[in-house]
């Protein structure tokens, strides 16, 4: 961009962009593709079951060339197993070899800056240069919850003090709190204090921060700081446009990024037929009605969806929601999400589908894989 002196590599590659930020598209895919997981949890299903097919899905997704696997903190939701991100990242670390591994997100005010930052920089040594480190300002619950996560009722607190803790994870984890501040001797292991230190071999790369938002906070934020965007247009997607666009205008250059580099989580729910892939999203929407309502639960089967009578009130809910989940059979699906990102212009697809079933939600991915002839091995 004018004005910025842009570092290159001898194959004129910006360093900025080199780490694994800017994927590439596969098949016909218009830009690159992602998962995001929260660990479903259906009825009659474990969590243990949930997990198990976390690992096959990160698998697939690697498989069949998705850019990178988020997975979602979430608290006190029976059919939400994700409550412990670096946990899951762990297991899926173990079990995959290229695909990049983040947090869709980590949500900072739930944590000190410290912890994340060493929770992360174990990540980074277990899986070097395929960390993502995605972090939110909401609670990722219910404010009870959150007052139990935080010790603390004051929670509006932890969201108007987010630049201030992002300033301070960041230190953590570059390791360069300036002489004379408190944290100058305290340093987030692993990290790149290994690499300074006697006999040091480390690597002094960590994981690139993304900022996650639903809302013109986290967009302007991300602009002024030069980082990637992510915006959960699955739940918000009446704010997508105006946010990406105030991402984009106000984006200054850093070392991270040199342009602007945003993407969407979409809610996607591809099937065999078009009556399946309906009859999952609308168990989808009885579970966030059972959600909103302060009933949470486990992921309802069809059958059970099926035996609800819903109310006029809880009808026009679940229309309104489905409207946000792109659904169908496989072309459908590719042509709702070809739409969307000519809208958006969006950089990256992140999709998160719902099913009772985690053979169903493997199914969704594989048809849209197969949909965009994404690379088979």
């Amino acid at each position: 961009m004018a004005g910025v002196e842009k570092a290159t590599d001898d194959k004129g590659v910006d360093d900025r962009d080199a780490d694994g930020i800017r994927g590439a598209a596969h098949g016909t895919a218009p830009v690159p593709l992602s998962v995001l997981d929260l660990v479903t949890v259906g009825s009659g299903r474990t969590a243990g079951d949930a997990l198990r097919t976390s690992v096959d899905l990160a698998r697939f997704a690697e498989a069949r060339g998705f850019h990178r696997y988020w997975v979602a903190e979430h608290h006190s939701m029976p059919g939400v197993a994700s409550s412990s991100p670096a946990v899951i990242l762990a297991h899926l670390a173990a079990h995959t070899e290229r695909i990049r591994l983040g947090s869709g997100g980590v949500m900072l005010p739930n944590h000190a800056p410290l912890v994340i930052a060493e929770q992360f920089g174990t990540l980074e040594a277990l899986a070097p240069g395929r960390v993502d480190l995605g972090l939110g300002r909401a609670p990722g619950t219910d404010g009870a919850t959150a007052a139990a996560l935080r010790r603390t009722d004051r929670l509006n607190e932890g969201a108007d003090d987010f630049p201030e803790q992002l300033a301070e994870l960041t230190r953590f984890l570059d390791d360069d709190f300036p002489d004379g501040h408190p944290y100058r001797r305290i340093h987030a292991v692993p990290g790149p204090v290994q690499a300074t230190s006697p006999g040091g071999v480390q690597s002094r790369h960590r994981p690139p921060i993304w900022l996650l938002g639903s809302s013109g906070f986290s967009a302007r934020l991300a602009a002024l700081l030069g980082l990637p965007f992510a915006f959960a247009h699955h739940f918000s997607a009446q704010n997508t446009i105006p946010a990406l666009d105030l991402y984009r205008e106000h984006f200054r250059p850093s070392a991270v990024l040199a342009e602007p580099y945003a993407l969407i989580g979409v809610s996607v729910l591809a099937a065999d037929d078009e009556r399946e892939a309906r009859r999952q999203v609308l168990a989808t929407g009885l579970n966030m009605i059972r959600l909103r309502s302060g009933r949470p639960g486990l992921f309802p089967s069809p059958e059970e969806t099926e035996a609800h009578e819903f109310s006029p009130l809880e009808r026009e809910f679940v229309d309104s929601w489905a409207a946000n989940i792109v659904h169908g059979t496989a072309d459908e699906v590719r042509s709702g999400l070809d739409d969307l990102h000519k809208r958006t212009g969006a950089d990256e697809l992140m999709l998160t589908s719902h099913a009772h079933s985690g053979e169903l939600r493997l199914r969704s991915y594989e048809l849209v894989a197969d949909a965009y002839g994404l690379p088979t091995a």
